[in-house]
């Protein structure tokens, strides 16, 4: 289902709960409270809990963005590391140069067509991909240099694949959703709560007031889907994802 589906079909689900529990509400008779007369404490209490909600909203949609950009910066950071070995490895000997660069294709193509998509359903890496990489690692540090040029490209291919390595390690970190289930029950809680005290507040049935009882009630809605959207970097959040290494190894995604 389209992430935007999801959003159009709880913005109405919203709308719809507010606007159908108000309209089955009964007037009540004219002998009873006059609605306009709230009590202070409930004025209060309703202006505490939307306070605090939206804190507790602010800093869950603050908490997946910045998970977000941290994913982002993961996959640009192990791509560009790859890209830097596949280019440094310029001066090696040809037989070493075009081993060096197969297992870094091999890496990416395995990591962009089957890993990635593995990655996004379980939640984890495979095996496989930490061989790939191992594998590599022997390559580069197994070379012994034989002139200074080849001594000082060596090293920062040992370092660009050590950092290749530490960016696989977050990437592999932020694999899995960044909300704790915890969160999501108070997050849900306070939704239902915050909207419960528009009829705490005695709301009727005027135009007006559906109105603004909708919109206030889609707006926690979407709020609530921005933080779903983003609590799943690689399977939601990034637009495209992958699109560091296809860019950078456009021949082995290809």
């Amino acid at each position: 289902m389209s992430d935007w589906l999801v959003l159009v079909l709880g913005l109405l689900a919203a709308c719809l709960v507010v606007a159908a529990v108000v309209l089955s509400r009964r007037r009540r008779p004219s002998g009873d409270q006059d609605p306009t007369e709230t009590p202070d404490v409930i004025e209060y209490m309703t202006m505490m809990i939307g306070v605090v909600y939206a804190i507790v909203l602010g800093l869950a949609i603050a908490g997946v963005w910045e998970e977000r950009n941290a994913a982002e910066a993961t996959v640009t950071q192990e791509a560009q590391a790859l890209h830097e070995v596949h280019e440094r490895v310029s001066t090696y000997p040809t037989a070493e140069r075009e081993r060096v660069r197969e297992d870094v294709e091999s890496y990416v193509r395995y990591a962009v067509k089957t890993e990635w998509s593995h990655m996004v359903e379980h939640g984890e890496l495979t095996d496989r991909g930490d061989r790939m990489l191992g594998r590599l690692r022997a390559d580069v540090t197994d070379y012994e240099p034989k002139t200074m040029q080849q001594a000082q490209s060596y090293q920062a291919v040992v370092d660009q694949v050590a950092e290749a390595d530490t960016a696989r390690n977050a990437r592999a970190d932020s694999a899995e959703p960044t909300m704790p289930g915890v969160v999501w029950i108070g997050l849900y809680a306070g939704a239902i709560v915050s909207v419960g005290m528009l009829f705490a507040l005695q709301i009727q049935r005027s135009g007006r007031e559906l109105v603004l009882a909708g919109i206030f009630s889609a707006l926690i809605a979407f709020l609530l889907f921005l933080v779903w959207h983003f609590d799943a970097p690689f399977a939601r959040g990034l637009e495209e994802p992958t699109q560091a290494f296809t860019s950078l190894f456009p021949h082995a995604t290809g």
